[in-house]
């Protein structure tokens, strides 16, 4: 059985002053949530702050991105080690990384290598776009992300990680995709890549995610899937009742 999952992606959005409000008035209910594992990712400036006040607590915290080297001359990153002393997981690959900020493949690869050695979860994000969809290429390219995305790792480190399937054109559009053809990306591309590049059992353990305009009112319809595990929620996120409903909707 694997444990839900569900992490709330606050993207570039709270001050810090806005983040503990944040976490003061979410983090009671969801603490009653059993069953599910809860991660909330706020931006850099937030994560000391939200990290004190999570700490005791059965929510984790995740960092939104991270550099691949562990120091150096890179002014404005921030390397695994440093998201390490305050983080357990990180988010890597995000299709809006990719899009604005210049990430491929290659680049998303060595950023989940270099959580192996640091004690970092990735959480690492595939999905196509409007147009590979409509071309008929969802599986060519989500396929490619996930064998790329974990080219030259080993089985006994994959197979703890997190995976979340966000197509872009459901990401920020209200546009979610179904459950139904959600979860056969996932059975039948994510978890077959994986069988193929390691072994059924690999597959079975890794964790899968949906995320795409998730909402409370269709969350149910994500989760009483097979094989989608929880969510990478978006906007959701950033309002209370929504992220808690979405949460406990998870629960299997």
């Amino acid at each position: 059985m694997r444990t839900p999952f569900v992490a709330g992606n606050w993207k570039m959005n709270k001050t810090v002053e806005e983040a503990r409000l944040l976490v003061f008035e979410m983090a009671r209910e969801l603490r009653e949530i059993k069953g599910v594992e809860k991660v909330l990712c706020p931006p850099f400036t937030a994560l000391l702050a939200v990290a004190a006040l999570l700490e005791g607590t059965d929510i984790g915290l995740g960092a939104q991105n991270m550099h691949w080297e562990e120091k150096g001359a890179f002014t404005g990153e921030t390397s695994p080690l440093m998201v390490a002393e305050f983080c357990r997981y990180v988010i890597l690959g995000h299709s809006e990384r990719r899009a604005y900020f210049g990430e491929t493949d290659e680049t998303v690869n060595k950023k989940v290598g270099a959580t192996r050695t640091c004690g970092l979860i990735p959480i690492l994000c595939v999905g196509e776009t409007l147009a590979e969809n409509e071309a008929g290429r969802t599986t060519e390219v989500v396929s490619r992300q996930v064998r790329e995305g974990l080219k030259g790792l080993e089985a006994g480190f994959t197979s703890g990680i997190v995976i979340a399937y966000e197509p872009v054109w459901a990401i920020g559009t209200g546009r979610a995709s179904s459950g139904e053809n959600a979860n056969a990306v996932v059975q039948d591309v994510i978890r077959k890549t994986l069988t193929e590049m390691y072994r059924e059992e690999v597959s079975q353990a890794v964790r899968v995610l949906y995320g795409g305009s998730v909402t409370a009112s269709d969350a149910a319809e994500f989760f009483s899937q097979p094989d989608i595990d929880g969510a990478l929620v978006g906007g959701a996120s950033l309002r209370v009742d929504e992220f808690v409903a979405i949460t406990r909707a998870t629960m299997k």
